[in-house]
């Protein structure tokens, strides 16, 4: 009777041990903590503990930017028409007057002289959107470059990058709204890329533009796409990803105390998050006063845009330098297919096989390198890039490459700048794309390996003091100072990954046994990761006992 007793009253919620509340808020805050559970979330997770490293902060500005960009877009929303109806201008600004242009684009003009702070708002909102789209690009650089997106944070690393991805794109929709020259000559490019899509390029370009270009739906459709579909995917992403990021608790860098089941720093609450808050408005203020003092995106001086004209050095945002390079030092080829079809090669094969190809690799890097290690462990503690020559060598190979495209994208500002010939610019370009990244990851690779020696000897020896001493036997040495334990640690902590090894050519009973393709390539590419030549040994306790003990060196 007891047991069946007790397995009833378990099932029940036990009683409120709260005492009576003092005041009709605390009254409130009972009644809502009794429906979302609000009282026991905050006390699981407002003492979570976080790092403490300015690497981190790349992070917050990414959050900080996207809120600002929000804020900034909902007020730009309430005076922005998208339409791409024609009238005629009649504001204030006297170079314009009675000039023929889309009410996108005159509302826009409208926003920047005849809405108070509506050209600050403006500013603030394409500042923030460009210092997103970089410190993205640097926060994911940042993961790459210290292994931070290892297990478990594959699936993390996914939603970084279609966040950064879904930013750029999205900046290309927030800057093509006004209908200006500029934007104009940028969705033009666009439309030559969707075109050049074998069998379905022209459907999609009509299904775009609603008839020829440039038709009269971009502009509305833009817009739903840029501050409606997007926003809310980012969001979403953004959500999931800070879930996630609490979930796996924080990355943390090498130290004494630190291991790969504890986080040592300080609780979420009150701590960081009155740092955090006063990162958020030093970041506000920053891209504030940077809009206020510089110019961005003056549509004005453009004019509004007609299919007949390009405007002078027309430039996308630098995020876009990528593909835009690509397109401008890629060889004009075009071949005759069949039913006589033509397809061109010059903006198919950089926008529809180079560029999408670069952007899957990035996607799946993580995936790609845990397939080479073979490694199923959770990795919690960061690497430093130099430990791990290869994969800093391949990151600084790829930034080697965006540049060279970047160039490539302006490089009529180069030869106009620098007195060049354009044919040079784009010869260089073109050769460079194929030789500078190899330079680099050699250069970067080889730089890797030395700071490893060097960290070495600083281990063995200890680090230079300037002290030069005398021997008895006349000899003049330099005193080296042992190394405090926290920078042994520092400098030992790593793991050193040994190479996947192909299996035996026969089994247990003599019988021959070939590996497959992958096999053999998994094994090809580990020795290249982590064998001979791509990490130094470091240092063993059996070594640093025998040097600092005295024996065999001064």
């Amino acid at each position: 009777m007891s047991s069946a007793s007790s397995t009833t009253t378990g099932a029940a919620k036990p009683s409120s041990t709260r005492e009576k509340p003092a005041n009709k808020w605390e009254a409130a805050a009972d009644w809502t903590d009794g429906r979302l559970g609000i009282y026991s979330l905050a006390k699981a997770n407002l003492r979570k503990i976080f790092p403490d490293h300015w690497s981190f902060m790349l992070g917050e500005i990414c959050l900080y930017t996207f809120i600002i960009i929000i804020l900034t877009g909902v007020y730009l929303t309430l005076f922005f028409k998208p339409s791409m109806a024609e009238v005629v201008y009649n504001g204030s600004y006297v170079p314009l007057k009675g000039i023929g242009m889309s009410e996108a684009y005159k509302s826009t003009v409208d926003i920047s002289f005849e809405i108070r702070g509506g050209l600050l708002i403006r500013q603030i909102h394409h500042w923030a959107a460009l210092v997103f789209v970089a410190a993205m690009l640097v926060h994911m650089m940042r993961v790459f470059f210290t292994g931070a997106f290892r297990k478990p944070r594959e699936i993390n690393w996914v939603f970084g990058f279609l966040l950064l991805v879904l930013g750029m794109f999205d900046g290309f929709f927030g800057y093509s709204l006004p209908d200006d020259l500029l934007s104009g000559t940028g969705i033009r490019f666009m439309e030559g890329a969707v075109l050049a899509t074998p069998l379905i390029g022209t459907y999609v370009q009509m299904f775009l533009f609603g008839g020829e270009f440039p038709g009269t739906d971009i502009v509305p459709r833009f817009f739903t796409i840029h501050v409606l579909l997007i926003p809310g995917i980012m969001l979403g992403l953004l959500v999931a990803h800070l879930i996630l990021v609490f979930y796996h608790k924080h990355t943390q860098w090498a130290g004494p105390g630190k291991t790969e089941k504890n986080v040592v720093g300080m609780p979420l609450m009150p701590v960081y998050m009155a740092k955090a808050g006063g990162f958020f408005f030093l970041v506000f203020g920053i891209i504030a006063a940077m809009s206020a003092i510089a110019s961005i995106n003056p549509i004005w001086a453009y004019g509004p845009y007609r299919p007949d004209q390009v405007s002078t050095d027309a430039q996308p945002d630098w995020y876009m330098g990528f593909s835009e390079g690509l397109i401008r030092v890629m060889p004009g080829w075009e071949i005759s297919v069949w039913g006589g079809h033509t397809l061109n090669l010059g903006v198919f094969i950089p926008l529809m096989v180079v560029f999408p190809l670069v952007l899957v690799s990035i996607a799946l890097y993580p995936f790609i390198e845990g397939w080479i290690t073979g490694d199923k462990r959770e990795h919690h503690i960061l690497d430093r890039p130099r430990n791990a020559p290869v994969r800093t060598a391949l990151g600084a190979a790829w930034i080697s490459l965006y540049l060279v495209l970047l160039v490539g994208g302006g490089n009529d500002l180069f030869a106009t700048h620098l007195h060049l010939s354009l044919n040079t610019i784009t010869y260089f370009v073109r050769a460079g794309f194929f030789v500078v990244p190899v330079v680099t990851f050699i250069v970067t690779k080889r730089w890797c390996l030395g700071l490893q020696r060097r960290d070495k000897e600083k281990v063995l020896h200890g680090r230079e003091t300037g002290v030069i001493k005398r021997l008895p036997h006349g000899e003049f040495v330099e005193v080296h100072a042992q190394l405090p334990q926290g920078d042994l640690h520092k400098l030992t902590a790593h793991e050193q990954i040994e190479p996947v090894l192909l299996p035996a050519q026969t089994d247990e009973n003599g019988v021959a046994r070939k590996a497959g393709i992958l096999t053999r390539t998994r094994a090809k590419l580990s020795r290249g990761f982590y064998g001979e030549g791509s990490q130094i040994p470091k240092p063993t306790a059996e070594e640093h006992h025998e040097i600092t003990s005295g024996h065999g060196h001064h």
